[in-house]
């Protein structure tokens, strides 16, 4: 049968009601993939665009920033977070930041580090080549290679074109002042944290921890005002510079507290640190002596003894006491240094600095009310303030005779210059102790913060008696004409070897003016000197007390103090 035959057949056997297909549409399959294929076609090529826009945006955009930013691979803002400008209380600035970056590698994407560590050493020839190599070989990311570089090295550096290494953008602390005010202002680390001073406290208000967050950046915060005045900072220290030379000592410091207040208008220790070279502060003998040394303060200690004992009603300025013959006590004999061999009233005590006579007044009150007047006033406690560089005294374990005795004239007990600063304010201002700030404050401020310790009769005796101290007495080096200044030396011995040495001392003069009304208590110490030419000897009176005239001859105007006048309008103060 041929294949004609079979379909006929096949045509015959269908019913008549079947119904025909539909026939397949080819060209309308066609079009609609066409037309998806068009659609995926603009898709991607808006994709594209989009791509090579941001491109370009992104590089329109680098092309306004400075170069600094552009050899980043990151934003500099987000490594480092602002750090408000530290100011003297006149706007003076002690800290500021500034812009600088630091050089880093990628040591996957470093082929060769030995010619990369030859091309750097041209520019940097201090690097260590064996900490480099071990960097750039490291399995890391991410390695410093130099931190805080200068402009010229970064130029220098990027002219080399050398691959894997790039430049982050970072925030550098700058000093103006250098070591001016090195112990107040303190220093940071290289990451820009505060690690001593003020630039510590300012961190432990919350500014770590905002940093560490990330919430400071692009932030240009509140500068903060000190209480120092930079112009009284830059005196104190040159005049402990220059008393250091004269004296040959080891070390010198001063504090200038507002007596009303307690607010430190400058403070010194030498030898001192620029803090733009933070290393520096490591190096021995560069701590802070004014708050955080502790010193026997010899006989200035004799001003709270004395008024301990007119507080304690117990004595009086018209008491007396036999001065005629050593004290022995224990094995120990107490003697004067200059001694009247008499009976002394409470101003010659005071005046000839008898520790025979404040002896005997430290005995009058007893043991546990000179402990507990000394701790009232401050002595024997931590002293709070904002600066992070306070030691806490040292005294006794057990108070007995012969410490009540030898602490009554300054041997004993331990104390930081600037807690005895501020214990003697109170002794002068009326009778409030006041804590110490660095930052500006107010009287009204002052006296909320402050507590009455004595009364006000004690305080105008005290002010009574330091002012003959310098008009008759050990501290007449300190007057200077036209302003009334008021004073007590102290000499003490220090301790070597284990026994106190009568060659080796430290010279103290706390003195506060105008004395009448004290503005301000100045407190000048002299570790170890050495007697200047033509001097036989190196007590607080030859030494220290010249100081305390130098240092408030010069600041005396700046900080707002008159001199006194004639009744008949004629200056008594003299032309320097």
């Amino acid at each position: 049968m041929t294949l004609r035959q079979s379909l006929s057949r096949l045509v015959k056997r269908r019913p008549q009601n079947a119904k025909r297909e539909k026939p397949i549409v080819v060209d309308g399959a066609r079009i609609k993939s066409g037309n998806q294929s068009r659609h995926r076609i603009t898709l991607v090529m808006i994709g594209v665009c989009f791509v090579y826009a941001v491109i370009a945006g992104r590089l329109v955009q680098y092309g306004f920033r400075d170069l600094t930013t552009v050899a980043s691979i990151s934003r500099g803002d987000a490594l480092l977070a602002s750090r408000p400008d530290l100011l003297d209380r006149n706007g003076q600035v002690l800290a500021t930041d500034i812009r600088t970056v630091s050089l880093y590698a990628k040591p996957h994407k470093i082929t060769d580090p030995d010619e990369v560590i030859e091309r750097l050493a041209t520019v940097l020839p201090e690097l260590d080549v064996r900490t480099v190599y071990r960097k750039l070989t490291s399995k890391s990311q991410f390695q410093w290679l130099r931190r805080q570089l200068t402009p010229r090295q970064q130029n220098d550096i990027l002219a080399l074109g050398i691959p894997g290494v790039g430049f982050r953008p970072e925030k550098r602390r700058f000093y103006p002042g250098g070591p001016t005010a090195s112990h107040i202002v303190g220093h940071v680390n290289i990451d820009n944290k505060g690690i001593a001073g003020m630039e510590k406290y300012v961190d432990g208000q919350g500014l770590a921890d905002l940093a560490s967050v990330g919430l400071t950046i692009e932030q240009q915060l509140e500068p903060i005002n000190l209480s120092v005045d930079l112009r009284v900072q830059h005196i104190v220290r040159d005049e402990l510079a220059a008393a250091m030379q004269r004296y040959r000592a080891i070390a010198a410091g001063a504090v200038v507290l507002n007596a009303k207040t307690g607010e430190v208008v400058a403070m010194s220790s030498l030898p001192d640190y620029d803090p733009n070279i933070a290393g520096q502060a490591l190096e021995k003998d560069r701590l802070n002596r004014m708050s955080a040394g502790t010193y026997e303060m010899g006989s200035t200690f004799k001003a709270f003894t004395t008024a301990m004992a007119l507080d304690s009603g117990l004595v009086t300025l018209n008491s007396s006491f036999d001065a005629t013959k050593p004290l022995r006590i224990a094995g120990h004999t107490i003697n004067d240094f200059h001694g009247k061999r008499r009976v002394l009233t409470v101003p010659e005590i005071f005046i000839y600095s008898s520790n025979i006579g404040t002896a005997k007044m430290a005995n009058v009150v007893g043991i546990e009310g000179q402990k507990e007047f000394l701790t009232r006033v401050g002595l024997l406690t931590r002293m709070q303030t904002e600066l992070p560089e306070v030691t806490r005294p040292s005294q006794p374990k057990v108070w007995k005779k012969i410490n009540s005795i030898t602490i009554s004239f300054g041997h004993g007990v331990a104390t930081t210059p600037l807690q005895t600063a501020v214990a003697a304010a109170a002794m002068l201002n009326g009778g409030y102790l006041i804590p110490p700030t660095f930052i500006p404050r107010s009287e009204e401020e002052a006296l909320q913060a402050g507590k009455r310790v004595i009364k006000t009769q004690t305080s105008d005796a005290m002010r009574y008696l330091m002012r003959l101290n310098v008009e008759k007495g050990s501290g007449r080096r300190a007057e200077v004409p036209g302003f009334r200044i008021g004073g007590k030396t102290g000499t003490a011995e220090k301790v070597v070897n284990g026994r106190y040495s009568s060659s080796v001392r430290f010279n103290a003069f706390l003195s506060a003016f105008p004395i009448e009304d004290p503005q301000y208590v100045v407190l000048v110490i002299i570790d170890e000197p050495k007697p200047a030419e033509g001097q036989h000897s190196a007590t607080a009176g030859l030494n220290a007390a010249p100081t305390v005239k130098a240092i408030i001859r010069r600041s005396a105007a700046l900080l707002g103090v008159r001199p006194s006048f004639g009744e008949d309008g004629s200056a008594l103060l003299v032309s320097y």
